[in-house]
């Protein structure tokens, strides 16, 4: 608890991250490009101090840790007008936790250590549920004695913490596992196409898959909206015994975000010289569902694609809804 934390990015995950962090008694300053979703956690977090700019947030903490969408946005906190870096003094940390792949990562460090800041690419995965309770996986690449520093806060974040080995590594070993997870739900919505036009009972399908070896993570997570078609609702509202309502965070992961790692994926596999066809088809169905308009909605509305290309919807109606 004795360095000052600064935390660039209060998203979906990057708030709940956050919040743990406070709750551990972390000093933590906090700003988000949206100031507006800032002051809505320093209403609900007073113990932050709310910066103006990265490098107003970054004065005096000897952690940075950043959490934003892509490279371009790590850069522009970090090195752009007002980022951090100017702000945080020699043998400084910097923690990202973004996914921007790790040729961006050793980019940003070489330009961090010029100035004396360390870096350690620290990418989550795990989805809003497990970052608000403090439970995600987090695949870490650095320096032994820099992953060692950031230790402490990676472990009030999550649950499973893997110092994957250099910088970068963490980045790699995170966009395989994304590409994976989305060629798993692609998979799995294909699987729900074919039985709604072959008239199967969907619940049937679903519980064998579940208790035989067609189960897997998406199976649980993505099956449901799928067949709902909800694919923008963050909470699951149901009502209790007593009649009480009750509200479960639901997983929730934008589908341009994921269509985003998948590309960086499939870049990184390219400059090493290995293929990964499944996730290439990935890639074009979720860029197809980016065309009908899902970039905001959780990856699960890949279904739309699918039922499009089969011309039923899994409620069993045709693509017009008859």
């Amino acid at each position: 608890m004795s360095e000052r934390v600064a935390f660039l990015g209060l998203g979906i995950m990057g708030s709940r991250m956050a919040a743990n962090l406070v709750r551990a008694g972390y000093e933590l300053s906090v700003w988000n490009r949206t100031r507006a979703t800032a002051e809505t956690f320093w209403a609900e977090h007073p113990a932050a101090v709310l910066a103006d700019t990265p490098a107003q947030a970054a004065a005096g903490a000897g952690i940075v840790v950043t959490m934003v969408v892509d490279g371009p946005q790590v850069e522009a906190v970090l090195l752009g007008e007002d980022g951090a870096a100017a702000a945080t003094a020699a043998g400084g940390l910097v923690v990202d936790c973004s996914t921007i792949g790790p040729s961006a990562t050793r980019e940003i460090a070489s330009r961090l250590a010029e100035r004396g800041i360390g870096m350690v690419d620290a990418p989550v995965t795990g989805s809003s549920p497990r970052a608000q309770d403090g439970t995600l996986t987090i695949m870490a690449g650095g320096e032994p004695a820099d992953f060692e520093r950031a230790r402490p806060l990676l472990d009030v974040m999550g649950q499973t913490v893997v110092h994957c080995g250099p910088l970068g590594h963490g980045q790699m070993v995170k966009l395989i596992n994304n590409a994976v997870a989305a060629t798993n739900a692609a998979t799995l919505g294909q699987a729900l196409v074919l039985g709604a036009r072959a008239g199967v009972d969907l619940d049937a399908l679903v519980e064998v898959m579940r208790a035989g070896s067609g189960a897997s993570t998406m199976l649980e997570l993505k099956a449901e909206p799928m067949r709902t078609h909800d694919y923008t609702t963050l909470f699951k509202v149901e009502r209790s015994g007593s009649g009480e309502e009750v509200r479960e965070l639901k997983p929730y992961f934008k589908l341009e975000h994921m269509l985003k790692d998948v590309r960086l994926c499939l870049e990184e596999g390219q400059a090493v010289g290995a293929p990964f066809a499944f996730a290439a088809l990935t890639r074009e169905i979720l860029s197809a569902a980016m065309g009908r308009g899902h970039g905001d909605h959780d990856f699960a509305s890949l279904i739309d694609v699918l039922e499009g290309e089969a011309g039923i919807r899994l409620d069993g109606t045709d693509a017009a809804g008859r």
